[in-house]
């Protein structure tokens, strides 16, 4: 093809000159023509791109495909039950629930209900009433003393940085009217988190906000903010789900003047932060951390934030609180199929132990070393419907966070360009044409709105169950499609073992 463009591509240049010079009209024509010609010949000889230099000028077809192959594969190929990580039906729920809109659906479902990935709830032919009021959590131990009345669901960890001001305004008034906190993210505490609604702060390992010059840990201005009435939970991320081991990643295209003042950084350039913290080494470390922000924030409850790696390193964290006698207040379980705006795929598809697992193992150690009484687990990772809720509740799990799906309700449609400041919704960007798309007294109520109606679906799931409070939810309330593998074998035996017995015989 590259000979071929070059050879006939002259040959029809000069006929269309010719042409043209003849007719004395239609200039524009041979000009387009020569200028893609010229086009064409600078990429036969570049050496960057195969495809452009065998293929001059079709090869950009490719590349214009490739770059709208998430919205072909989304709007023309991908079923209600398909699309990763979150398939159209559930997304479809979350727009439905945030624009206080019926979520019911049509016709039955189309799970295959039969599949051993099946997952449904036991319900009871003596169901009760649902009640009206949305269940809370007290968070804070006997080491604490300001102890938080939470929601059961809350916004997980989201920095602005990675979502946009907007955004971030957006949730924390939706935060403020539906009652529950909003986690503020490694990046800092920002003038939009500002607004009124309750603060999880999280403090990542690049100390944002509360950093010096060299990046280490600053105890006058943790004090400073934490000590800020809105701030009700601090949280020390030890590893996230998506990215375990790996430190944060801020693009250096989102990195604006602004940004880099809250966080203490550079401007313009992508910030990584460091893979653990500097302020500690070990467990015994970690859990004397835990006491100092206790002590510096006036009281109020301080947990950690992990996804589960290397199960000895957990148990060790366990064996150090029984010694020191110190007692985070809470614990965060990110699961690994947690989210996030930028990671490599090695660490998203195959760092850190799955949300289910991990709760298990979590809460059986917690309470092997008689300290599952003494604090509160928060799972984190993928759990968007009321299901999910219930379900890592049963597993172990006090409350629950979520990102994508509060993201969901601003307007995120899954476009997968977290990491290119490109969102098109203005959600995660920080280019300010496209985030004036984003309209804050309109989505703030659509934020308000999903977690309220999640919470009232959960509500209504434990009353079909026969539960009248949510520490009745268990296990037992569950059923799973494995325990209908053999179901056919029962009805409709295996033909293939007669045969075998025939062929011995």
């Amino acid at each position: 093809m590259r000979d071929k463009f070059l050879s006939w591509g002259i040959v029809l240049v000069a006929a269309t000159w010719i042409i043209a010079l003849l007719i004395r009209a239609h200039y524009w024509i041979p000009t387009l023509l020569s200028a893609i010609y010229a086009l064409g010949v600078y990429n036969a000889y570049q050496s960057k791109h195969a495809i452009l230099r065998n293929f001059p000028v079709l090869g950009y077809f490719r590349y214009f495909f490739e770059s709208i192959s998430p919205e072909m594969q989304q709007y023309f190929i991908e079923r209600e039950t398909d699309g990763k990580p979150f398939p159209r039906n559930q997304r479809s729920a979350v727009y439905r629930r945030a624009k206080n809109l019926s979520d019911t659906v049509a016709f039955g479902t189309q799970l295959e209900v039969n599949h051993r990935k099946y997952e449904g709830i036991k319900h009871s032919i003596y169901a009760k009433s649902p009640s009206e009021e949305l269940p809370r959590v007290w968070v804070g131990g006997e080491q604490c003393t300001q102890p938080y009345h939470a929601s059961l669901f809350n916004i997980s960890a989201m920095s602005f940085g990675a979502l946009s001001d907007r955004a971030q305004i957006s949730l924390n008034r939706g935060a403020k009217k539906g009652n529950f906190y909003h986690n503020t993210g490694e990046g800092g505490i920002s003038p939009y988190h500002m607004e009124g609604g309750d603060l999880c702060w999280q403090i990542g390992t690049g100390y944002f906000g509360c950093r010096d010059d060299e990046g280490k840990f600053n105890p006058e201005l943790f004090t400073k903010y934490s000590t800020l009435p809105n701030v009700k939970m601090i949280e020390i991320k030890l590893s996230q789900g998506a990215k375990p081991g790996h430190g944060g990643v801020l693009p250096g295209v989102k990195n604006t003047p602004e940004i880099a003042a809250i966080r203490h950084v550079t401007p313009g350039m992508t910030v990584i932060s460091p893979p653990s913290h500097t302020s500690f080494s070990d467990a015994a470390g970690l859990l004397r951390f835990v006491q100092q922000l206790r002590d510096l924030s006036g009281g109020k409850p301080v947990g950690f934030k992990l996804c589960i790696g290397d199960t000895r390193e957990f148990e060790d964290i366990c064996v150090q609180m029984n010694v020191l006698k110190i007692y985070p207040d809470f614990i965060t379980i990110d699961g690994a199929e947690g989210g996030t705006g930028a990671a490599p795929p090695e660490f998203s598809d195959g760092v850190g132990m799955p949300l289910e697992p991990a709760l298990i193992f979590v809460n059986r150690t917690l309470n092997n070393y008689n300290l599952r009484d003494k604090l509160r687990v928060i799972a984190s990772g993928k759990v968007l419907t009321s299901l999910d809720i219930l379900r890592a509740i049963s597993m172990g799990a006090d409350m629950c966070n979520n990102a994508r799906g509060f993201m969901f309700s601003l307007g995120c449609i899954q476009a997968l360009r977290c990491n290119t400041n490109n969102c098109p919704t203005g959600v995660a960007t920080q280019d300010k044409m496209l985030i004036k798309g984003l309209e804050v007294t309109d989505k703030a109520e659509r934020v308000y709105h999903f977690h309220k109606n999640t919470l009232h679906t959960c509500n209504e799931l434990i009353a079909a169950a026969g539960r009248s409070s949510y520490e009745e939810v268990d296990a037992t309330m569950f059923m799973r499609g494995d325990e209908f593998d053999h179901l056919a074998d029962l009805y409709f035996p295996d033909i293939l073992g007669n045969v075998k017995q025939k062929a011995r015989s």
